[in-house]
């Protein structure tokens, strides 16, 4: 079975803090450089910048934490995500959202979960398997919560998206 992969990788360390804004939605959409380098690999074109609107995406806006796929097919999603240390009260949520900006087939959001938080730093790692489709972007929204459900802006230090299709899916 072949398949179509295309991995992404955003690091403070390399490009600075990345500012948590909240969408309506309550989350924010992670944003990823168009560069390639260690952990990045997009031979298939997934996260090109000349997709999903006319003039060409700049990190870091909102269309940078976009994955086109490239094939209809069986897509497996997985992210990594590390937040800096903060307060022992609070709820963090991750989840991966199909058209996250309503540009083709409207916004749905599918496997958000919600954590309490352990001591020190936040690091955590997700998987998700779902059909994918060519026209229909996908990507990853997290979000902090606090007392009262109040969004909270807590720095994020590391952040991975990874799609894998499986482009060869048996019918009967």
């Amino acid at each position: 079975m072949s398949l179509a992969i295309c991995s992404l990788k955003w690091e403070a360390a390399h490009t600075g803090a990345q500012r948590i804004t909240y969408d309506s939605d309550g989350y924010h959409l992670v944003r990823f450089p168009y560069v390639t380098g260690e952990e990045q690999y997009d031979r298939w074109s997934m996260h090109d910048p000349a997709k999903g609107g006319s003039a060409a995406s700049k990190f870091p806006d909102a269309r940078s934490g976009l994955v086109w796929p490239s094939h209809d097919g069986w897509g497996v999603l997985s992210a990594l995500v590390f937040w800096e240390a903060d307060a022992d009260d609070l709820e963090y949520r991750v989840r991966f959202v199909r058209d996250p900006l309503s540009l083709t087939t409207g916004y749905n959001s599918t496997a958000t979960t919600d954590i309490a938080p352990t001591r020190g730093g936040q690091y955590r790692s997700y998987m998700w398997q779902m059909f994918v489709h060519p026209d229909t972007p996908v990507g990853l929204k997290v979000s902090v919560r606090g007392a009262g459900d109040v969004k909270i802006s807590t720095p994020l230090m590391l952040a991975e998206l990874k799609l894998a299709i499986h482009t060869d899916v048996k019918v009967p």
